[in-house]
C-alpha cells in the first residue's frame, strides 16, 4: 500500500489560506486534520501470528506418522520408537518460533497495514475522525456548524464529520465532491492541494446553508492540524 505523502510548509499554508476563504462566506467552521494513521492494528498483527502458530499443529496433524518417523530417525534411528514428549516439546519449540517470526515481520507497517482488509480499516478511520473531532470542534462554536475533515495517510482514507446544525441540514452525500476532490489529488501525490480543495468544496455548500452573519467569529483554528 502506498502512503501518502507527508505535508510539507507549502501545504500547510495552502490548506490555511483555503479555510480562511472558505470560511470569508460562511459561519461554519472548518477545522482539518492530518494524521499519519488512526490505529497501530496491533490486533491484526497478533490474530496472523497466533493463526501461524496453530498453522504448525494443524501441518503435523496432516502426516503424523511422518513426523514420528523424521523425528525418531533424527535422534535415535528409524526403527525406534518415538518419544511423544520430544515430539511435543518439538512443535512447542517450531509454533514459538512461527509466533516470533511473524511478530517481527508484521511489525512492517506497511505489511501490516496490507493485511487489514479494507472495512477494518475504514471503520478504524472514522472512529478515529469522530474522536477527534468530539476533541476539537464538536459544540465548539455557538451555532453548532464546526466541520472536520480529517485525512489518514498510511490508510489513503479521509472522513467528513459535522456538528449538529450541519448535519441536520446537510445530507452526507453532498461531500461526495469534497471527497472525490481530495482523492482526485492525492493520487497525483498532492494532499496539500487535496485537503486544499476540498475545503474550497465544503466551504461552498457552508456558504449555501450557513451564509455570513455580521455577528459570526472565528471559533476554531483555521491552521491545517498535523498529528
Amino acid at each position: 500500500m502506498t502512503r501518502t505523502p507527508r505535508l510539507g510548509a507549502d501545504d500547510h499554508a495552502l490548506v490555511l489560506a483555503a479555510v480562511q476563504r472558505a470560511e470569508d462566506d460562511t459561519d461554519g467552521e472548518i477545522v482539518t486534520i492530518v494524521t499519519d494513521r488512526s490505529d497501530s492494528y496491533d490486533d491484526t498483527a497478533l490474530l496472523v501470528a497466533i493463526l501461524a502458530m496453530l498453522l504448525v499443529t494443524a501441518l503435523a496433524t496432516v502426516d503424523p506418522a511422518g513426523v514420528e518417523r523424521w523425528l525418531s530417525g533424527f535422534t535415535q534411528g528409524w526403527d525406534a520408537e518415538p518419544d511423544p514428549r520430544l515430539l511435543v516439546g518439538l512443535i512447542l519449540v517450531a509454533q514459538t518460533l512461527m509466533f516470533l517470526i511473524v511478530r517481527l515481520f508484521l511489525s512492517h507497517m506497511p505489511l501490516r497495514l496490507a493485511l487489514v482488509p479494507k472495512a477494518i480499516r475504514r471503520r478504524r478511520v472514522r472512529a478515529r475522525a469522530i474522536r477527534y473531532f468530539k476533541v476539537g470542534a464538536e459544540r465548539r462554536t455557538a451555532s453548532r456548524v464546526g466541520i472536520l475533515l480529517y485525512l489518514s495517510r498510511d490508510e489513503r482514507m479521509a472522513e467528513i464529520v459535522a456538528d449538529e446544525a450541519i448535519h441536520r441540514a446537510v445530507p452526507a452525500e453532498r461531500w461526495g465532491d469534497a471527497m472525490a476532490a481530495l482523492v482526485h489529488e492525492i493520487r497525483g501525490g498532492k494532499p496539500g492541494a487535496g485537503m486544499a480543495a476540498a475545503v474550497e468544496q465544503i466551504g461552498l455548500i457552508l456558504a449555501e446553508t450557513f451564509p455570513k452573519t455580521e455577528t459570526d467569529r472565528n471559533e476554531l483554528p483555521d491552521r491545517l492540524i498535523e498529528l
